[in-house]
């Protein structure tokens, strides 16, 4: 573990400047894989150098049939986290996160939806499949493919970070504070995590955001982890001076944009007008769940989780409607405050 270092902050940016990088740095913790936006309002030597650095997946998007255009200026992201291959392609992995992230039209709050990678879903031909395998078969175009079928939602873009990623962006901001309510420990690593407020480094962080063993839950506590380690970085960014220490701004960009790939429809005059809406957005504004589930089960030698799908078109449609922050205020079904 780590402590954040303390860096005499420098004169004031510039209103709109900060406003970016205030908007943006909300979105860096929530979606990764927008990092790269905020730089690209502070001038072309960093958007060059930055968005430079990602990289653009090609046929990253299905053809054919596909659900109904997003309403409006809303939008629907497929955030995917995974490790990068030796040779940094995503040939033949297996996303270990997914999430979808929904952006309303009117920009006033962001819903973050997470899928268990186990969810038994039908993965266009190939037949019934853990959903994670999609990636593995098909790319991005595949798992997009089969988020949409499975919700009718119709998928914006698509993002892939490598966890490594998050790993640097929490070094960069000098580490991330997480609560462990209880002491727990881990089945696999034996590594013991003590209850009480830690400040985590990347690799801490790391450990923290993939067990799985020794939680309640398993895989659903899991996501629960990654979602609090979101919260907690967005919270830790908006509490550190970072948007007056350009260095330390520029440094946690830099570690995100090395391990970033997005659609190559996404383009960067894009990124920019995105981030540029969401100025008003805080902290109190994203709302975290997580798709229902029935339970779990096996299908012959795997383990796998069923979706409620009846719960669930209620939570899709929602989505359709631009009302995801109501539906997870009327089920109570949003990330709790205190997450093992």
């Amino acid at each position: 573990m780590t402590d954040a270092q303390t860096t005499e902050a420098p004169p004031a940016a510039k209103p709109r400047w900060r406003r970016v990088l205030r908007s943006l740095t909300i979105v860096t913790s929530i979606v990764v894989a927008i990092a790269v936006v905020a730089a690209l309002g502070t001038g072309l030597w960093l958007q060059d150098k930055l968005g430079g650095q990602v990289d653009h997946l090609p046929s990253a998007m299905p053809a054919g049939d596909r659900p109904a255009e997003s309403p409006g200026d809303s939008m629907n992201i497929l955030l995917m986290g995974s490790d990068k291959r030796v040779d940094g392609s995503v040939a033949g992995q297996r996303s270990d996160t997914m999430m979808v992230v929904h952006v309303p039209s009117n920009r006033e709050g962001i819903g973050v939806i997470g899928i268990p990678r186990d969810s038994w879903v039908q993965v266009p031909g190939h037949g019934p499949a853990k959903i994670n395998a999609a990636f593995a078969w098909g790319g991005p175009a595949l798992a997009v493919e089969t988020v949409e079928n499975l919700t009718d939602v119709r998928i914006d873009h698509v993002a892939v970070i490598d966890w490594e990623g998050f790993k640097a962006l929490t070094d960069a901001l000098g580490g991330v504070e997480i609560t462990v309510p209880n002491t727990v420990t881990d089945g696999y690593s034996g590594r013991t995590w003590r209850a009480g407020t830690q400040r985590m480094d990347g690799a801490t962080a790391l450990d923290y955001v993939r067990q799985r063993a020794g939680l309640a839950g398993g895989d659903f506590d899991r996501i629960k982890r990654q979602q609090n380690f979101l919260r907690a970085l967005m919270a830790q960014t908006l509490s550190t001076g970072t948007f007056a220490n350009p260095v330390r701004l520029y440094g946690a960009l830099d570690a995100v944009t090395k391990n970033l790939s997005v659609d190559e429809g996404w383009s960067t005059g894009e990124l920019r007008d995105f981030a540029w809406s969401l100025r008003s957005i805080r902290g109190s504004d994203v709302a975290f769940t997580t798709v229902p589930v029935k339970g779990t089960g096996m299908e012959g030698e795997q383990s796998v989780v069923y979706l409620d799908r009846q719960a669930g078109e209620d939570l899709w449609q929602a989505v359709r409607e631009d009302t995801v922050a109501e539906w997870v205020a009327t089920t109570g079904a949003g990330l709790p405050s205190d997450v093992n």
